[in-house]
């Protein structure tokens, strides 16, 4: 069944609008809270703590760095090539670059309003004594849990729209690798839960917006029509 033109965009809106809300609400529930972590929380710190073997830790910690650093930023590169090879020939090269750069322009752009909200928010992070690995700044939204939901759900865009057949594959890999990245922050004691969960909507709330308007960037252009000369 054929959908309208505008439906996709719209569904994405309503997407990003749902996930931004609840990003808000949830906001909203820890500033009352005076930004305090809830008793499951400080469980979930305290178990992590308490189970964390060497072998555990290591792959935590190569399981984190992956949410942060060059590696966001080469997968965002990697969703804009994999778009501008979709494109039918020949590609334009003002079209191919914007497509080439767009992910990663997005991601920037949420990077910057991910740490102004942490500011703005100015959670405190877990006891330094809980630590296994280095952190620095706010602790609400989590970065690397907003960083591997937005690089990964990128890519797996760039991957469904170029393969449709491998939609479900890309999906779910973009799905473990941002879960994987966002717990690993949790055992590692650098973030509470509900730090991760924030991270989390954020991105998927700033994915879903960029997408609302992707169908506009890369639709093909009507070709142009010299006007008729009556001769």
């Amino acid at each position: 069944m054929d959908h309208p033109p505008n439906a996709r965009p719209r569904r994405w809106a309503a997407a990003a609008a749902v996930a931004l809300l609840l990003f808000g609400a949830l906001a909203a529930l820890l500033a009352a809270h005076g930004w305090a972590p809830y008793g499951f929380e400080r469980d979930a710190a305290d178990w992590s703590a308490a189970h964390r073997p060497a072998a555990a830790r290591t792959a935590a910690e190569v399981v984190t760095s992956l949410g942060t650093g060059a590696v966001p930023y080469l997968l965002a590169l990697a969703a804009g090539a994999v778009a501008v090879r979709a494109l039918p020939a020949p590609r334009p090269t003002r079209r191919a670059a914007l497509l080439l750069l767009a992910p990663a322009l997005w991601l920037i752009a949420g990077q910057l309003v991910r740490y102004g909200l942490m500011e703005a928010c100015a959670r405190p992070r877990p006891p330094h004594a809980d630590w296994a690995t280095a952190a620095s700044g706010f602790s609400f939204p989590s970065g690397h849990s907003f960083s591997s939901v937005l690089c990964a759900g990128l890519l797996a865009l760039a991957v469904t729209r170029a393969r449709p057949a491998a939609a479900r594959a890309a999906v779910a890999g973009a799905l473990l690798f941002a879960a994987a990245v966002g717990l690993s922050r949790i055992y590692l004691g650098v973030h509470w839960p509900l730090d991760v969960l924030g991270g989390w909507l954020l991105a998927a709330g700033w994915l879903a917006l960029g997408t609302a308007a992707l169908p506009r960037a890369d639709r093909p252009r009507a070709p142009r029509t010299l006007p008729h000369r009556p001769g």
